[in-house]
């Protein structure tokens, strides 16, 4: 059935892809561009892990029982899923579709994976990749945080090493030197597309 074109969107919504190591700022600056675009709706995944004190359905996550996550796997209900520590994480594909199509502008706040496998279903989204100034400043920022292990730091420093040598096939990189010229950057990415 064709769309009536008085009540199409102007325009398709586009999707905004960010990754980061941990420790690279990613949740500040997509915090700082949220805030600066209100329109923009920040994808909330789902997934099978109980909630943590103070966590909100709906808001940090949506959570669903694993039988229907598996169940959505096998229809092929998720943009992108993965298993981490036993436990489903995806974001679903008829809600960024359905988004997209009503002209709304989504974030995504996703790993390296999740982020290809998105590009993979929706080839037109717009992938920026953050990068902290150096090897270095990212340790330090991690061992400075104070939330994890030396061995966890060194588990996330081990990764960041593999995610940091994809940031090649995103269209934007952004680097995390000076948190208001980032926030600026990211901004201005995300207001070419709009």
């Amino acid at each position: 059935m064709p769309t009536d074109p008085a009540t199409a969107p102007a325009r398709r919504g586009t999707l905004f892809v960010l990754s980061a190591p941990s420790g690279a700022g990613k949740t500040t600056l997509r915090r700082a561009v949220l805030a600066r675009f209100p329109d923009v709706v920040y994808s909330v995944s789902t997934t099978t892990r109980p909630p943590r004190p103070g966590e909100v359905d709906g808001r940090d996550y949506t959570y669903i029982s694993r039988a229907e996550f598996e169940a959505g796997i096998r229809d092929g209900r998720w943009a992108e899923w993965a298993q981490v520590h036993g436990n489903y994480y995806g974001t679903s594909a008829r809600t960024l579709r359905e988004a997209a199509d009503a002209g709304t502008d989504v974030l995504l706040d996703i790993d390296v994976q999740g982020a290809r496998q998105i590009c993979r279903r929706f080839p037109e989204s717009v992938t920026v990749f953050i990068m902290p100034p150096s090897f270095e400043v990212l340790a330090e920022r991690l061992t400075r945080r104070g939330t994890d292990s030396p061995e966890a730091v060194q588990v996330r420093l081990c990764n960041a090493r593999h995610e940091m040598e994809e940031r090649h096939w995103y269209r934007h990189v952004i680097v995390n030197d000076n948190l208001e010229t980032a926030v600026a950057e990211l901004a201005a990415i995300v207001a070419s597309y709009r």
